[in-house]
Formats: C-alpha cells, structure tokens, sequence
C-alpha cells in the first residue's frame, strides 16, 4: 500500500496575515521562507520552524471570501523550548503573554500564547533526561 513520505507544511487561514506573520517571527522566532499569491488570489507565506524541515503556511483568502471565526481549542501548535520560563520573559519584553501556564505537566512544563484569529500555540521544556 502507497503511504506518504514526509509532512510538508500545515496551512492556517488567517483574517490579517501581516499580525500573524509578526506575531510568529517576533514572539516565536521563525522565519519566512517566501510569499506569494495563489492563482486563486490568495496571499500566502510560508514561515519555517529551526531544527524542522515542515513550515507553516498563513493563507489569507481575496477580499469578500467569508472571515476565519476559530472555534475554542479546535486547534494549536506545539514548539519545543530549551527554557520555558525564560522564552516566555523574552517574549513579554516584546509584547507578548502568555494565556496560560507555564504549568508542571507528565514530562515537563507546558504554557500557551493566543495567537491572532484565536489559535492557540503550545510551549513544551522537556524534562532532561
């Protein structure tokens, strides 16, 4: 039986892609890849996470397409950091909280930020081995 070979990149659909595209670089610290327009009109950029080859691709459909609504928790991200507590300092200094956390969990510590449009994005600081 045929199988996949490798996951290339997750697409979410945005409202105002420039706030989501900063609130990932500046709050996270992945970088954009490119940018371009689909043929059916819509604006896309690809951010790329260290250490992984997947991306994330931010999608704001043309003007008049219906608006993103996110229903609570029906989605996040998941990032690994080194050190929670002090990735999290870094990103209060530049305007960004975190909703929640950091909480002690079954193999470290986990937090969260609301990102814009409503999706969630998850902090992981394994424990050392």
């Amino acid at each position: 039986m045929p199988t996949v070979t490798k996951l290339l990149h997750t697409r979410m659909r945005v409202n105002d892609i420039e706030a989501t595209v900063k609130f990932y670089t500046e709050a996270l610290g992945l970088t954009e890849s490119r940018r371009h327009t689909s043929p059916r009109g819509a604006q896309l950029v690809f951010l790329q996470t260290p250490n992984s080859e997947e991306e994330i691709e931010i999608c704001q459909m043309p003007p008049g397409a219906e608006p993103v609504v996110v229903q609570p928790d029906l989605m996040h991200l998941a990032f690994q950091v080194d050190d929670l507590e002090a990735f999290a300092a870094e990103a209060k200094a530049k305007g960004y909280e975190l909703s929640d956390g950091p909480t002690k969990s079954g193999s470290g510590m986990i937090a969260f930020f609301d990102a814009p449009e409503g999706y969630e994005v998850e902090l992981i600081q394994r424990d050392k081995a």
